[in-house]
């Protein structure tokens, strides 16, 4: 009997170191603001084991969310240890949640975001500049219509 509870002991002793190891950290922010539906979010994760070492040799997985609606990113090594690159693209505007799955352990989720109508790809944008000649225009419009109201009356010419 004693020999039993001995080999028991043992047993417990040596799964709990194993079950223990298994664990890491994503650090990973949020879209910028002005992203919008259709744009691509470069998101960059460090994954790190226990908080600490680099992960190398994994496979995370970018997932976003919205009502029913779920998209997977798959993610690629930067070259640098810990650190992988995802291009998400949200599909349209709304609250999107996203999560990361670490390809190690578990998956974490982070904040939803907003995400706004954006332009996407191939969309038309006018330049800042080109607000500057719209409201030069509006202005020579409007001195135009001030000097008409303003002119001296011209003499009538006579009928012969």
């Amino acid at each position: 009997m004693r020999a039993l509870l001995l080999a028991v002991s043992a047993a417990l002793l040596l799964a709990a170191p194993a079950a223990a190891g298994g664990w890491a950290t994503v650090g990973l922010g949020p879209p910028d603001g002005g992203i919008g539906a259709g744009d691509t979010w470069n998101a960059e994760l460090t994954i790190l084991q226990h908080g600490v070492t680099p992960l190398v040799g994994i496979a995370p997985v970018v997932k976003i969310s919205k009502g029913g609606e779920t998209h997977e990113f798959a993610v690629a090594p930067t070259g640098e240890p810990g650190v992988y690159l995802a291009k998400v693209e949200f599909p349209s505007e709304g609250s999107w949640t996203y999560q990361v799955d670490d390809g190690f352990s578990q998956t974490h989720s982070f904040a939803a975001v907003q995400i706004g109508a954006g332009g996407g790809d191939g969309g038309f944008a006018i330049p800042d500049w080109t607000w500057v000649l719209v409201a030069a225009a509006g202005g020579l419009l409007v001195l135009l219509l001030i000097a008409r109201r303003f002119r001296p009356a011209r003499a009538p010419v006579a009928q012969p």
